[in-house]
This record gives structure tokens, sequence and C-alpha cells, in this order.
């Protein structure tokens, strides 16, 4: 890249988007807090412009263009929120952007995109596609790449984070961020320990995508398969050159986190703290809640990448954490074909609690005879504990059941 990241460059940064972003807010997650003896502060990207923290290192990097690079334009590569970023900020300064997502990108993400002055190429099914398509335009065309990640400026930008987080809350003793590509993370760590070098610095990959984690362990880089995950927005295969050794120095421990509980931690975030984040924006959330153990007695701020989420995708986003967490389950039971026999086995799960969201009835399964009806139930509980209840009162009436893994809406 030819220059190398440093603290004066992130402080530079900082005065760059002066006017130019939101200076989010550090909310204090005061009941979570309260229960678990975590204090707990939460970097609110997910409501920055454009819904992530992007714009800051795609601004700060499309200053540093010369007159004829911004003449020539830029390009970039990204499955939603570098795009948006890029694409601001180019719009801002009066630069013609085209931006190549993955064919499977989101639509509002694609929508967005170019309703912010991009010209939008649509190739692969993955980030690694779009990334090859985007350095062709770059050397037919003569645009400036901007990478995602890769970049000392972006990282910059990316680093003001920090000074925000500890202006707001000077006594953090942790921060925990994701970890996609490194960029965020890379500049995060590097300001906040030159800021205040007692902090701990604590970075979460989804483990479907453990790129990072996994060049940590083997103290190299190598291209990591991706599965698919809901946190798509740090699913990268192979992570920066440039911010792999600036997380080694800087960036104390990497955790993952399962589907699962990225699932819970949205949930948790929709109904405790009235927050919508997107699957990478939870990252953070989910390896704290999860280990809070190891944070007990900490002031603990947690970022929040990103907000923006396949409006159809929340469904069953939230659908999985219920059953996960057994507020939601689906049975499978057998009834006589009766009168009454639907209002006793109603009336058995509403005596504890229970409450049944749908039904549906067969008389035409395999195994039913003539006098028989198979019932699957979808049945909501306040938890996993309450679940058991409503289990146990239907085997002591008699029923046999089973709970299955296929949940309905």
């Amino acid at each position: 890249m030819g220059t190398t990241l440093t603290f004066d460059m992130i402080q530079a940064a900082r005065d760059n988007l002066q006017g130019i972003i939101k200076e989010t807010d550090l909310f204090y997650a005061e009941k979570f807090s309260e229960e678990t003896g975590v204090a707990l502060h939460l970097k609110l990207e997910n409501l920055q412009k454009a819904g992530s923290f992007k714009i800051r290192g795609a601004y700060n990097k499309m200053l540093h263009l010369s007159e004829a690079e911004k003449a020539a334009g830029v390009v970039a590569s990204s499955a939603g929120n570098h795009a948006q970023g890029v694409a601001i900020s180019a719009t801002k300064l009066g630069i013609k952007s085209t931006i190549v997502m993955p064919k499977n990108a989101p639509f509002a993400k694609i929508s967005a995109t170019k309703n912010n002055g991009a010209h939008v190429v649509l190739e692969g099914y993955g980030y690694d596609e779009a990334y090859e398509k985007a350095k062709i335009i770059q050397k037919e065309t003569g645009a400036t790449f901007v990478h995602p990640f890769n970049d000392p400026y972006v990282i910059a930008g990316q680093g003001t984070i920090a000074f925000e987080m500890l202006e707001a809350q000077p006594d953090l003793d942790v921060i925990i961020v994701p970890i996609g590509g490194g960029g965020l993370a890379a500049g995060v760590a590097l300001a906040a320990k030159q800021i205040k070098p007692s902090i701990r610095i604590i970075g979460v990959q989804s483990e479907n995508a453990p790129a990072m984690y996994e060049a940590l362990q083997s103290d190299k880089l190598e291209h990591v398969p991706v599965t698919r995950t809901i946190a798509d927005g740090i699913a990268i295969a192979h992570p920066g050159e440039l911010t792999f050794p600036l997380i080694q120095t800087y960036v104390d421990d990497i955790m993952t986190v399962s589907e699962t509980q990225l699932s819970e931690a949205f949930l948790f975030l929709l109904e405790s703290c009235n927050l919508v984040c997107e699957g990478a924006g939870t990252v953070s959330v989910a390896a704290l809640i999860n280990n809070v153990e190891r944070f007990k007695g900490q002031q603990v701020g947690a970022v929040l990448s990103g907000g923006n989420i396949d409006i159809n995708l929340i469904e069953s986003v939230i659908n999985h954490a219920l059953v996960s967490t057994g507020r939601r389950t689906q049975i499978k039971t057998v009834v006589s074909h009766q009168p009454g026999e639907l209002a006793r086995l109603f009336a058995c799960i509403s005596e504890c609690g229970g409450n049944v969201l749908s039904i549906y009835q067969n008389r035409n399964r395999k195994g039913l005879s003539m006098y028989q009806m198979g019932v699957t139930l979808v049945i909501e509980a306040i938890d996993a504990s309450h679940k058991a209840a409503i289990f146990d009162q239907l085997t002591h009436h008699g029923y046999t059941f089973y709970e299955s893994h296929t949940q309905t809406n």
C-alpha cells in the first residue's frame, strides 16, 4: 500500500469526518447490566449514515485521492455496507463510483447503493467473485480501487470509533468488535490502545467464517472457506495482509460465535434494547451474552457495526432464536377423532400458561387408524423451563408426543 497506519492518521481521520458522519451514541444497556454484573455499553453504528460504520473509512480514503484519481472515479466490491459507504462518499465528493456486488446480495442493499449514486454491477455469489470483477473493472478504467479493509486510510477512518467510545465512557475495560477482513478491529484496537493502553480488545467472528481466528492460531494468513452465515457482512475467506499484523499486535483475543448465538443476540437487542442489527452487527453482543462470567464486574463496550439486515431474513432469525431458547416449539401428537378431543388438548396446554400459535390436523397420515387424527401444534412458552412444564403437563394427561425439528412460522 505504500503507507503504514499510524495513530496520527486516525486522529487526522477524525478531523476529516467532522460534519460528515454521525457521532453515534454509546447506549448503556441498563437492564442487562443490572442483571448480569457486566456494565454493557453499545456503540450504535447500526444508526450511522447508510446503516453501518463503513462510511467512515470510505470517505476518509477518498479525501486522499489526487485530482486525477478523483476524475478517473472509484470502484469497489461489497456485499452491501461498504458499497453504500463508498456510494455516499463518492457522491458527496463529486466522484463517479462503480460498485460490484454479489448477485445474491439483498435487494434492499442493491437498491440503496444505486439510490446513493453508484453504478452497480452484479457478479458472482460471494465477496471474492465480486472482488475479482472489481479488479478487472479497475484495470480497464483506471479507477481507484477502494478496498473495504486492506487500506490504511480506510482503517484509519474506522478507528475513529475508538475516540468516540472512550470519550463517552473513559472507564471502559474492554471493547468487543466484529472482525471480517479486519479493518474495523485493526483501527479501533490501534487507536484504543494508544488512548488507553490498559484496555483489552476482543475480536469476534462467525464460526462459519473464521479466517482471522484461524490466522492467529496458525500465525499465517490462509484462505479459509466460508459457509453460509447471517453475519454476511463479515463473511471473508481471506483477511487483509495489512490488517493481520495490526490485529496480531493490538487485539488481545478473538472469539467465534454460532448461528444460533447470533440469532439469540439479534432477539436480545430487539426485545431488550429496541435495536435492529444485521447479523454482523450482533456478533459482539453474541460473544458477550454467551460468556458473561468472563466479563463480570467490567465496563464493556460492544460495537454494533451495522443495521442493514435483509427484511426477508428477520422472521427466520427471530423464529430460530425463539426455538433455540425454548420460547417456541412444534410438537406432533395423536388424538381420538371425536368431538371435544382438540378442546381437551388445548385445555391441557393452557392450564400451565402455554399458548397455541397454530394447529394442523391430518387424518391421512400413515399409521393412523380411522378413529385417530394426527395433530401438529406450534406452542409458545415463556422460556425453556416453562416449555418443560408444558411437556410434563401433556405427559401427565396421557399424551404421547414428540418435538419436531421443523418449525412453522
